[in-house]
């Protein structure tokens, strides 16, 4: 589901598999006098605000009948000046009641998310030893490299959770939240900032980093995005990614990450003040460029290709279809209008010019409610020679001890054969994929960029 800004209310509904009737609704952004309401200025946010929703999976505990939801964040996710507050119940984990819908308890992850700093993948359900006591607990990994653990019955945090400060210089119409809860443990299983020192050693024109980085905004968590290029370590896809962790009987968590900084920058919407024709330009700006790149040259990883030459590898008809019904990463387009659709299809196919316009049809009256901000994409950071900007590991297997909140051991995962053919160690890759873990204490995982299966000793992450 989306989270722009024209994103879908992202309600959790229930459903009876024998009728097909709807059982009931949870709304992830309140009506007036529901709790929760209070978190939301202007008033009547379900009428102006989208998103909430549970893309990432949910966790049932079959036996209690409770279904465990994590949220995604609020539309739109890089600027919230059109909804101040916390925004609950956006970004939390819910643990609802599965026969009713009755909300048991919720925490929320993150407040007021201006960065995309959702949930990222299920929740799992674990039995732990805390403090001396056996205890079902429920813990939710994130793409910021925490864990958050809770007694699954009651929602109490099995280790402390720190309201943490920061910072607050954000772009004229904004209003972070002054404090974002940080656990005391488990200990991230990622690097928690990106500053000169993490530049990797072989990292191809050094200098030019250098003067880049330090006219950006970095070196924390939680940054307000600005006009200047803004650093997220880890990036905006984590951290942990959708593929998500696995958990063992001993209580413990393997969770695969990657650790590679991501930029991006506000710019101002261009504003038009009538429904006047749109270029095709500005289409594949609003569209498109946040993914594939204001050059369509995607990133280096390939995640979001490049369109260069997409006319040689598909038909107007197959594009069309790839914006209609959506493919892999790549969300469906289904709500633009078929000429729009045709318009952006013809842009990137090289049939029409940057300039040819088309009817707009959204309606452009002063709207309070729209951002007046976009972002500039989800920014890899890598060099000219394709690899990550960062020191090694740039993606990483850990585990953790879920009774203690200690890490076990963090290995690399993946390799890029050029470096280690140089006698540099295996570094990691960027992943997205998931563990299994077996009852004999192996650990099996593809997930990295070199394509490869793995397998690993639970005990101490050897790779076999």
């Amino acid at each position: 589901m989306a989270e722009e800004e024209n994103a879908l209310l992202g309600d959790i509904r229930a459903f009876n598999v024998y009728t097909g009737n709807l059982a009931w609704t949870f709304k992830t952004i309140p009506e007036p006098n529901q709790p929760g309401y209070e978190t939301w200025s202007p008033a009547n946010p379900r009428e102006r605000i989208g998103g909430a929703n549970s893309w990432a999976g949910m966790a049932i505990d079959r036996k209690r009948g409770i279904v465990y939801v994590p949220t995604g964040s609020a539309a739109y996710d890089f600027f919230g000046g059109n909804r101040k507050g916390d925004n609950l119940y956006a970004n939390c984990l819910l643990a609802l009641d599965a026969s009713s819908g009755k909300l048991l308890w919720h925490y929320q992850l993150v407040h007021h998310d201006i960065w995309d700093r959702d949930p990222s993948a299920p929740p799992n359900l674990v039995t732990v030893i805390n403090k001396g006591v056996k205890t079902d607990a429920v813990a939710q990994i994130t793409k910021q490299g925490y864990v958050f653990v809770f007694d699954r019955v009651i929602g109490k945090p099995l280790f402390e959770i720190l309201e943490t400060k920061t910072r607050q210089d954000a772009i004229k119409g904004e209003y972070p939240s002054p404090t974002q809860p940080v656990p005391s443990k488990p200990t991230p299983f990622t690097r928690q900032s990106f500053t000169e020192k993490d530049f990797n050693p072989f990292v191809a024109d050094r200098d030019s980093m250098v003067k880049l980085l330090r006219a950006a905004r970095h070196g924390s968590a939680y940054i307000p995005l600005g006009r200047e290029m803004t650093i997220f370590f880890p990036g905006t896809d984590g951290g942990a990614q959708w593929g998500g962790a696995a958990t063992d009987e001993e209580g413990t968590l393997y969770v695969p990450a990657k650790q590679i900084p991501v930029y991006t920058t506000l710019v101002d919407v261009e504003k038009r003040t009538t429904n006047a024709p749109v270029t095709s330009t500005a289409l594949f700006i609003s569209r498109c460029a946040p993914c594939h790149g204001a050059d369509g040259k995607g990133n280096h990883d390939g995640s979001y290709p490049s369109l260069a030459n997409i006319d040689k590898k598909y038909s107007q008809a197959q594009v069309l279809q790839l914006l209609e019904k959506g493919r892999g990463m790549m969300r469906s387009f289904s709500h633009v209008s078929l000429e729009e659709k045709t318009a952006i299809v013809n842009y990137v196919l090289n049939k029409t010019g940057a300039s040819t316009q088309v009817n707009n049809t959204e309606p452009q009256e002063e709207n309070p409610d729209k951002s007046p901000y976009q972002h500039t994409g989800y920014n890899r950071w890598y060099d000219r020679n394709g690899f990550p900007v960062s020191s090694p590991p740039w993606g990483t297997l850990t585990a953790i001890d879920l009774n203690s909140g200690e890490q076990k051991w963090q290995v690399p995962l993946g390799e890029y054969e050029s470096l280690t053919k140089k006698g540099i160690p295996p570094t990691g890759t960027d992943n997205y994929g998931g563990p299994l873990v077996t009852s004999s204490g192996l650990i099996f995982i593809a997930a990295s960029r070199d394509a490869k299966f793995r397998a690993f000793d639970k005990v101490n992450g050897k790779i076999l």
